[in-house]
C-alpha cells in the first residue's frame, strides 16, 4: 500500500514537471515568434526603404535643441498622444507611426526604423527620435530604444565597440555612416551630454537601460 501512494505522488510529480516544461517551452516558443516577427517585419521596411527626396519638415518644439534638455529620465517622460509634433507631415509611416529615417548596425544585426516621436508605444515597435538636430544634420542627435535582453531593439547594443559602424538612411535619401567613438554608462537622469558641441559634424547618441535598468548605456557615434 505504502508502494501504491508513492507511485501515486510520483506520477503527480511527473505530470506536475511535464506541464512546467510544456508551459516553458510554449513561451520560449512565442517569444521566439515574436522576435522573429519583429526583426523580420522592421528588417524587410529598412531594406525597401529608399527615402522621400523633398525639402526637409520644419522641426517642432518637441524636436529642437531646447526640448528634453532637463535632467530627466526621458523614459519617465514618455505619453501616447497621437501627435506630439516632430515631423507630422512625413511620408513614411512604419505601424502608424511616422518615420524619419533607418538605422543599420552591421556587428549586431540590427536593421530598424526610426521613428519620429517617443511614446510607450513607438519604442514598443521600433528606436525613435528623442532629441536633437535631426537625422544627418549637423549637431547631435539623440535615439532612444529598449532593452529587453532578447536581442530586440538596443538589447545588443553592450556588445558593440569602439571603431563599429552605424548607418542612417534619412528621408532624403541621404546614407550616412557614422563610426562610435566613446561608450559609457550613466545615471537614468543624466542628459548633460544631450546638447553638446560637435564642431559642426553630425554626430547620433544611441540611449538605452543597462541589462540591470539601474543606468543608462550610452553611446556615441561621428559621421565619417
Amino acid at each position: 500500500m505504502f508502494e501504491s501512494k508513492y507511485s501515486k505522488v510520483l506520477t503527480i510529480i511527473l505530470v506536475i514537471v511535464i506541464i512546467a516544461i510544456l508551459g516553458l517551452l510554449g513561451f520560449l516558443g512565442y517569444d521566439y515568434y515574436q522576435n522573429y516577427v519583429i526583426t523580420k517585419d522592421t528588417t524587410d521596411f529598412v531594406d525597401n526603404f529608399q527615402g522621400d527626396i523633398g525639402e526637409p519638415d520644419e522641426p517642432s518644439e518637441n524636436n529642437t535643441q531646447n526640448s528634453n534638455t532637463s535632467n530627466t529620465d526621458p523614459f519617465d517622460k514618455i505619453q501616447d498622444p497621437e501627435s506630439n509634433g516632430g515631423g507630422a507631415s512625413q511620408k513614411r509611416t512604419y505601424k502608424g507611426f511616422g518615420v524619419l529615417g533607418t538605422m543599420e548596425i552591421p556587428a549586431t544585426n540590427f536593421s530598424y526604423p526610426v521613428l519620429e516621436k517617443v511614446t510607450k508605444k513607438s519604442i514598443e515597435t521600433a528606436v525613435a527620435f528623442l532629441y536633437g538636430t535631426g537625422l544627418n544634420e549637423p549637431g547631435n542627435t539623440v535615439i532612444i530604444g529598449h532593452n529587453y535582453r532578447n536581442g530586440l531593439f538596443f538589447s545588443n547594443n553592450k556588445k558593440l565597440k569602439i571603431g563599429d559602424v552605424i548607418y542612417v538612411t534619412d528621408n532624403n535619401g541621404n546614407r550616412v555612416t557614422y563610426k562610435i567613438y566613446n561608450k559609457f554608462e550613466t545615471t537614468p537622469e543624466d542628459a548633460s551630454f544631450y546638447q553638446r558641441d560637435t564642431g559642426g559634424k553630425s554626430e547620433i547618441t544611441l540611449s538605452t537601460c543597462t541589462d540591470d535598468s539601474k543606468a543608462r548605456l550610452i553611446i556615441f557615434a561621428r559621421a565619417e
